[in-house]
């Protein structure tokens, strides 16, 4: 048995075996292995004792749900229209080139997922990068590649 059905078997253990809890699964799913497998959707199905229809339909209408692999470290640009005109535009094509991948995409290592977001509700304190639960605020170039330095060094 692998190291992730013991994982996802402990993390099934921990709810009752009805409809209510499927959002609160697969949030534990999502947190543990950065997506949501086909695998693991249909085990949470059979466990809680849904359809998979309407497990697809949760995990495909919430953002936090990724249905494809996530990096261990997400990446989010805010592109509202504060950070906008402080050249959060600048911010995303440092870390396009720093890191290899347009927004959307993760590295073939699974270590890091770059996206944009509409906004991040700090608006005051743009431009602003969120790596992570982390906010870096009046983020400069230098700040954005330091952070990343510091994660690949700190995994190396």
């Amino acid at each position: 048995m692998s190291n992730q059905a013991i994982d996802l078997d402990a993390i099934l253990e921990k709810y009752p075996g009805q409809p209510q809890y499927l959002i609160s699964l697969l949030q534990d799913i999502q947190a543990e292995y950065h997506y949501i497998s086909p695998e693991c959707l249909r085990l949470a199905c059979d466990h809680v004792g849904v359809p998979l229809t309407r497990a697809w339909s949760v995990a495909t209408f919430y953002h936090s749900f990724s249905l494809e692999p996530r990096g261990e470290h997400e990446i989010k640009v805010c592109q509202g229209t504060a950070c906008h005109l402080k050249n959060s535009q600048r911010l995303l094509e440092t870390l396009e080139k720093e890191l290899k991948l347009k927004p959307g995409e993760t590295t073939q290592n699974l270590r890091f997922t770059l996206d944009t977001v509409n906004c991040t509700g700090a608006c005051a304190l743009s431009p602003v990068v969120v790596v992570d639960e982390d906010f870096i605020c009046q983020a400069t170039e230098e700040a954005v590649r330091l952070k990343i330095k510091q994660l690949e060094k700190a995994e190396g």
